[in-house]
């Protein structure tokens, strides 16, 4: 039963990861620029190696924030099947939100690598999209669930800002 129960959790994360941050993250970028770079920004050798870092730094985070849904929360990130464990490690010692960082950095570094001043306007939209949506949302939500233990990583682990050193709560 339990293998079960992680086997849906991987099956419904992977499909949640192609939704959500695939679609904000690798489909509307597409289209906003077929992938194809724009017009030399200044300094535009170094934008680039700092864009494809933030891709590839941002890639690797959301993947494990991804597995650690399924393998620690046991659940999904998705609404409809959350976590049963409030989920505490990796990322999540040093910021309480890394999967929406992890999306704003893949923007931010498609828009610096591809030189597109659209994609960096848009991660300026998503960002206070994302911050709505977890004040209004998800951190109410959050606190009903998992209770005094939730309170006391918010109080110790950022909301955006990451911490240098990983709480060790």
């Amino acid at each position: 039963m339990r293998q079960r129960r992680r086997a849906g959790a991987l099956i419904g994360s992977l499909l949640f990861l192609a939704l959500a941050p695939g679609t904000v993250a690798g489909l509307i970028p597409y289209w906003l620029t077929g992938w194809r770079r724009g017009g030399p920004f200044p300094g535009t050798s170094v934008l680039r190696v700092v864009g494809a870092s933030l891709v590839l730094a941002g890639v690797a985070s959301l993947l494990d924030s991804f597995a650690r849904f399924v393998f620690e929360g046991r659940g999904t990130p998705a609404p409809v099947a959350p976590p049963a464990h409030l989920v505490v490690s990796g990322p999540y010692r040093h910021v309480r939100n890394p999967m929406y960082v992890a999306i704003l950095a893949i923007v931010v570094g498609q828009g610096l690598l591809l030189g597109s001043g659209a994609l960096l306007g848009y991660a300026a939209l998503l960002w206070p999209l994302f911050h709505l949506f977890v004040v209004l949302y998800e951190e109410p939500r959050l606190g009903r669930r998992f209770g005094a233990s939730y309170q006391v990583y918010c109080r110790n682990v950022g909301r955006w800002w990451p911490r240098a050193r990983p709480w060790k709560g």
